[in-house]
């Protein structure tokens, strides 16, 4: 059950949530991509394995973070044009780390309508936990070796294909007509980075953060949001707030992304006025019930406080990452 954003706010400061930006949309994905080859500059610059290192860490990160203004735009709130909010949203922030708009966005409101109920179709990303801690080490692993990416993807192409029996020229069509968002944009990159000499980034500093940064922080940020909840019933406490030093933000949770108690209670919030919201709460009284946490090191301790591994615990994962 969704939530009525009037039991929490006043009908104000709804009205003053509520504003979408064409300008800051696009700030938002120049931002984005201005880190992305921001980082890609300081590595060609000052190539050593320390600027490597912090280059796939920053651009991983800006990869949940076109993913993250992707969601927004699911939502409608990237862009106060629908038009450019859903070109935008497509090409822009979706097809480069290969997620579909059209496919996410009824997938998603489903996990919004049925938060933590058997309905929810992200529910299998929160239910195995609390795990043990060499049970979140051995996904760790699995995220930083390029193993999650791999098992991922190959669903992702395989349904693209579709049936075996349709045969292999057809399903090779399928996989080229479903898949073109990231090729084309894919290609674009790669011809944008060889154009300028430097065509080895693309598998260095994009494909590489992709199989492997990514998948790690889009765990962290899965279990922070809906993992180890105290109450499944309780708008206020069936997801989660986790508070980000600058350090998380750059790294780990881009975009206003950890307040998503907030953005759960008012869908029509756009992301970067969601701390806005988290204050207007916190003002109205409701900081005491709300599920807040200090930092994602808290949530993670909290994630792996059982103390010895159940029969699915070494089991790899299955279904999309949760955006």
């Amino acid at each position: 059950m969704l939530a009525k954003p009037h039991d929490y706010i006043s009908s104000e400061q709804i009205a003053a949530l509520r504003g979408k930006s064409d300008l800051v949309g696009a700030l938002l994905v120049l931002h984005a991509w201005g880190l992305v080859f921001g980082a890609m500059a300081l590595f060609v610059w000052w190539p050593n394995p320390l600027t490597f290192i912090v280059a796939v860490m920053v651009i991983g990160a800006r990869q949940l973070g076109v993913a993250i203004l992707m969601h927004d735009a699911a939502h409608g709130l990237l862009f106060d044009n629908r038009r450019l909010n859903d070109w935008a949203g497509t090409w822009l922030c979706g097809a480069p780390v290969g997620a579909s708009l059209t496919l996410y966005r009824p997938y998603h409101l489903t996990h919004h309508r049925h938060t933590q109920q058997p309905q929810d179709p992200d529910l299998g990303l929160s239910a195995p936990f609390p795990i043990t801690r060499k049970s979140l080490w051995r996904k760790v692993l699995r995220d930083a070796m390029g193993q999650t990416a791999y098992q991922r993807r190959r669903e992702q192409i395989l349904r693209a294909m579709g049936p075996r029996e349709l045969g292999l020229g057809t399903r090779l069509m399928s996989l080229l007509r479903n898949e073109r968002g990231f090729f084309i944009i894919n290609a674009v990159l790669l011809a944008g980075l060889s154009a300028l000499g430097y065509w080895w980034l693309y598998p260095a500093l994009w494909l590489l953060p992709l199989a492997t940064w990514y998948q790690l922080v889009s765990r962290i940020r899965n279990i922070a949001e809906h993992a180890v909840v105290p109450d499944n019933d309780d708008p206020l406490r069936n997801t989660r707030t986790t508070r980000a030093n600058w350090l998380e933000r750059l790294l780990i949770a881009p975009y206003w992304v950890n307040y998503h108690l907030e953005h759960h209670l008012f869908l029509f919030v756009p992301c970067w006025r969601l701390p806005t919201a988290h204050r207007a709460l916190l003002g109205g009284g409701f900081g005491s019930k709300m599920e807040l946490r200090r930092g994602y090191v808290e949530v993670l301790k909290r994630a792996t406080s059982k103390l010895i591994d159940g029969p699915h615990d070494r089991g790899r994962e299955r279904g999309p990452a949760h955006i």
